[in-house]
């Protein structure tokens, strides 16, 4: 099982509502997309990050900041005007490469994502133009150079 495999079961097993974004959704859309971390949105709900947070711990991420769920949630507009946070960052202290962002300026509620079927099981990702118009407005250049070849599928 691949480490965007074992983090997809472990939130779908705890019932999180969550979508892949980043270069995983970018690449499993059918666009050329290298990444190493798993980047995702939530439902944005206090229950939601509770859920995912102890979904996460449950398989060895960690947060990488000392803040847990009920900070993030409590503190999300501070974390995102005044500290330029918009991603929760977990890691595996025993493996660098597994890591995954919760993007928190971004709201999964009211948008529409798309099942794929993985020999582990489905896991969901944002859809083709839900992405796209994620990416346009976050005007990052790796983002905007995502959306243009989005836009060529």
């Amino acid at each position: 099982m691949t480490s965007l495999e074992r983090i997809c079961a472990a939130l779908r097993d705890a019932g999180v509502n969550y979508a892949i974004v980043g270069g995983y959704a970018v690449a499993l859309h059918g666009a050329v997309r290298g990444t190493i971390d798993v980047d995702l949105v939530l439902r944005w709900t206090r229950q939601t990050l509770m859920a995912a947070e102890a979904a996460l711990n449950g398989i060895g991420l960690v947060s990488r900041l000392p803040i847990g769920a009920e900070d993030v949630f409590a503190f999300r507009d501070e974390y995102i005007e005044n500290r330029s946070l918009i991603a929760w960052n977990f890691h595996n202290p025993n493996d660098p490469l597994e890591q995954v962002d919760v993007v928190i300026n971004y709201d999964l509620t009211g948008r529409r994502t798309k099942r794929f079927e993985l020999p582990s099981g489905p896991i969901e990702v944002l859809s083709l133009a839900d992405l796209i118009v994620m990416k346009r407005e976050s005007g990052r250049p790796q983002d905007l150079e995502d959306v243009r070849a989005l836009e060529r599928l």
